[in-house]
């Protein structure tokens, strides 16, 4: 397979002792190019730099994640805009909102997620996105920005069937991990997958959250990696009804447009 994983939690503590080898391991499983999420200024910063490291294999993004929307400062935006306009970073987020779990204020929230989307519009890259329980909000802000937009992809979606279809009205792109895979929680979007056209569908890991729950044998650690992805290439082929090559190579292609990938 010839794989892009668009959301990669590399920065992560679960990671710091063998990065190396996790990519080097996601490589070998067909895995050739992944995108480390940038949630905060510093992991943003630090997704930058472990991108620079291997530019043959790896990408950012720079943003801020809704959870840490009481962390934005004045200079949150210049900061992020300098990160930006490194090659290896090639789109704006994790940004949205999450009223889920609330770890920031709505109010901080909404001004994190605007001020992001006016930087994807100067910098004019994509956006990667993030929506937890907050869809009417969500949707109303970026059918605002939406024509000034590049474009974007609303990650780790698992909303519901009228979620998903306004934004594919939108013409946004979304991203299938491993909550496919799950036989309690993802009957729902095993259903609704197929309704997503070819070349709006991406498909990602989020490692090291969301390992998929029917990897046979079990693995024996509870992490999620990038190695993974062909199986959740697998399993989203299998829910479509078409083949896992032609869900790896439409995945890839629309990857490599979106985010400009060399």
């Amino acid at each position: 397979m010839n794989l892009v994983d668009i959301g990669v939690n590399l920065t992560g503590k679960s990671f710091k002792t063998d990065r190396e080898r996790v990519v080097n391991d996601a490589f070998n499983a067909g895995v050739s190019k992944i995108l480390i999420t940038g949630t905060t200024e510093k992991n943003s910063m630090e997704a930058a730099e472990l991108a620079a490291l291997r530019e043959d294999i790896l990408f950012a993004t720079a943003g801020v994640h809704p959870h840490h929307a009481s962390e934005i400062t004045g200079q949150t935006t210049d900061t992020l805009a300098d990160i930006a306009r490194q090659k290896q970073v090639v789109a704006i987020g994790e940004c949205g909102l999450d009223f889920n779990r609330n770890f920031s204020p709505a109010k901080q929230q909404l001004r994190g997620f605007e001020s992001q989307l006016e930087l994807a519009v100067d910098c004019q890259l994509p956006v990667f996105l993030h929506q937890r329980d907050a869809h009417d909000e969500f949707l109303k802000i970026l059918s605002r920005y939406r024509a000034k937009l590049k474009g974007g992809v609303v990650h780790c979606f698992t909303g519901t069937r009228d979620e998903l279809l306004a934004y594919l009205e939108l013409d946004m792109h979304i991203g299938i991990t491993g909550w496919i895979c799950d036989e309690r929680r993802g009957k729902n979007l095993q259903q609704m997958v197929r309704e997503i056209p070819m070349d709006r569908l991406m498909i990602e890991t989020d490692a090291p959250y969301l390992i998929p729950r029917n990897l046979k044998p079990k693995p024996k650690s509870t992490r999620n990696e990038p190695k993974y992805l062909p199986h959740i290439c697998e399993t989203v082929a299998a829910c479509m009804e078409r083949t896992t090559e032609d869900v790896a190579l439409a995945s890839t292609e629309t990857a490599h447009k979106l985010f400009g990938l060399e």
